[in-house]
This record gives structure tokens, C-alpha cells and sequence, in this order.
């Protein structure tokens, strides 16, 4: 059972990391990129630790409803490509960066990654279960303790995340910030 259940879950993260890297692929106008990256400036700007969570676990809880979650974490996997793309359109310093390195190299990302590629798996699981007509109450425990490390996970990733942007700024997404 836990080796299933260790094999969905990195079944999902290959699926979020495929995602990612169509999304990070995709053609977007340069209009449309400068334009998103107005957008994300201003959408960051005076974020803090709280706000990036509570913004990261808005995308992950919908993760966990049975058969949509599957969807909609690879819609969040395949927008947050292309926002990458957006990013690396404008700013010639991350084109020099892997698309998949964001994830996988940053301490925030691996934990991102993991948050959402269990909630995934999980929507995969209740899914399963209800085709299969299983009983949803046994799939109930596993299901609430997935959530609370989630947010456990996300809560810890947004103080690391939060950290690294005091660290270094926006020079990144802004270099004429500093």
C-alpha cells in the first residue's frame, strides 16, 4: 500500500514537471510577456511570507477534489511554465537557467513541488476509490493528514521563499530594483 502510494505520488510529479516545461516551452508574445510581468511586479509588490502562502494554498487545496485536482494541478503546473517563460523573456539573466531548475534548486520549489504533486495523487486516489465504489471514509484519514502537510509544507516553503526575496530583491524580475 505505501509503495503505491509512493509510486502515485511520483507518478505526479513528473506529470507537474511535464507541465511546467510545456508551459515553460510555450510561445507568448512579447507584449504579452512584458505585460505579465507588469502585472506580477505589482502583484508582489509588498508581498510577505503570509501572503505568498496564502496565495500557494489557494492553488493546492483544489488539487485534493477527486478527478478535478488531476486538471487543475496541471493547469498550475502549465501556467507557472509559461509565467516562467514570461520571466525569461524579459529578464536575459534567467534565460541562462534550466526552466525545471526553479523547482528543483530552490528549497521553496522542491517543497511546492511536493505539496502539490501530493495533492494530485490524492485527487487521483479519491477518484479511483469512487469509481471503484470504495469507501471514501477509509480514504478520509489519509486524505486530511495529506492536507496537513500541504500546509505544513507550503507554510514552511512561504517563510523560505519570503527569505531568499529579502535576500536578494527583485533584481531578478527588476535589475534596475537595486
Amino acid at each position: 500500500m505505501v509503495k503505491r502510494r509512493f509510486l502515485i505520488f511520483l507518478i505526479f510529479i513528473a506529470i507537474f514537471s511535464v507541465a511546467y516545461s510545456i508551459g515553460s516551452e510555450s510561445n507568448i508574445s512579447e507584449e504579452d510577456s512584458k505585460s505579465f510581468v507588469k502585472e506580477f511586479q505589482h502583484t508582489v509588490e509588498g508581498i510577505d511570507a503570509i501572503g505568498i502562502f496564502t496565495h500557494n494554498t489557494t492553488v493546492a487545496l483544489p488539487m485534493f477534489v477527486p478527478g478535478f485536482g488531476i486538471a487543475w494541478g496541471s493547469f498550475a503546473a502549465w501556467s507557472t511554465g509559461l509565467a516562467f517563460k514570461a520571466l525569461v523573456s524579459t529578464t536575459p539573466a534567467l534565460a541562462k537557467l534550466p526552466p525545471l531548475a526553479i523547482i528543483y534548486l530552490s528549497p521553496f520549489g522542491v517543497m511546492e513541488l511536493i505539496a502539490y504533486s501530493i495533492g494530485m495523487s490524492r485527487s487521483f486516489l479519491l477518484i479511483n476509490a469512487i469509481l471503484r465504489r470504495g469507501n471514501l471514509r477509509e480514504a478520509l484519514r489519509p486524505t486530511v493528514i495529506e492536507i496537513g502537510i500541504v500546509v505544513a509544507l507550503l507554510l514552511a516553503a512561504a517563510f523560505i521563499e519570503y527569505a531568499m526575496i529579502q535576500q536578494f530583491g527583485s533584481t531578478l524580475v527588476n535589475p534596475k530594483a537595486h
